[in-house]
């Protein structure tokens, strides 16, 4: 059995639409997972049927009916999935596709998206850009429990700015999600603490780096390590600006 994502525009919503779709759907054997809302006037569909053959039939079925448009017909990502569940697309650069941007009131979207990244397996880093104390560490946190994971401090500034010289046996298990604070790690951060932290990079695992753009300026590391840049807001117009604080970080 496969998945797919439909999503189609409704141009007039008349009584009974969707009821006919979806008896269209049945009498093909395509089950509807989820459906939801997703922006205006526009429904999302997650699919699945062991004949791919049915999907492009019933694609050319659905654009043939007047009431709507069908906008995409393709295999899942996690942007649909996402978007089947909470009824709005996550916003991403238009220039750089890998940068997705929330604000702090849609916190359960982003510990739902970190948590569907935190799960897969293998070498993967991301990015968390945002001010101090707008929900960074805490969706972090939060998106390891849902993709049921330890995570591990290698820097940190939640409680008191630590930097790891070493980690113990446990902490070093590769399905543990690592939290490093780009800042705290170069700014503040010793030979040890270095040479753990190259160790951690290269190791197949979750890495989230908070303040990316530091930690690339001061380490050796480049944008292309990262899998995902995120920005976190206070609101839609918030500046991300690091000269504000991290004079902060140095007199420590």
């Amino acid at each position: 059995m496969k998945q797919w994502y439909m999503e189609y525009k409704i141009h007039k919503n008349r009584p009974g639409l969707l009821g006919d779709i979806a008896s269209l759907m049945g009498m093909m054997n395509i089950n509807i997972l989820t459906i939801n809302g997703v922006e205006d006037r526009t429904r999302g569909m997650l699919l699945q049927t062991d004949d791919d053959e049915k999907i492009e039939m019933m694609g050319k079925i659905l654009r043939k009916v007047d009431n709507i448009t069908v906008t995409a017909l393709r295999a899942p990502k996690l942007v649909d999935i996402l978007a089947v569940r909470h009824g709005r697309y996550i916003e991403r650069d238009s220039d750089d596709r890998k940068t997705f941007r929330f604000t702090r009131d849609e916190l359960g979207l982003l510990v739902d998206f970190l948590g569907e990244v935190f799960k897969r397996e293998g070498n993967q880093v991301i990015g968390l850009r945002g001010m101090p104390r707008v929900g960074k560490t805490e969706s972090i946190i939060a998106g390891s429990v849902c993709a049921n994971k330890r995570w591990t401090f290698v820097s940190s500034t939640l409680l008191r700015q630590t930097v790891r010289s070493q980690l113990s046996e446990d902490e070093f298990n590769p399905n543990n999600v690592f939290i490093i604070d780009g800042i705290v790690s170069t700014i503040r951060s010793n030979e040890k603490h270095h040479s753990l932290l190259q160790e951690i990079m290269e190791m197949p695992s979750t890495k989230v780096v908070e303040h990316p753009d530091i930690f690339v300026k001061e380490s050796g590391f480049d944008y292309n390590r990262f899998d995902y840049i995120i920005e976190l807001r206070n609101t839609p117009d918030e500046e991300i600006s690091y000269e504000t604080f991290t004079i902060n970080y140095e007199g420590f």
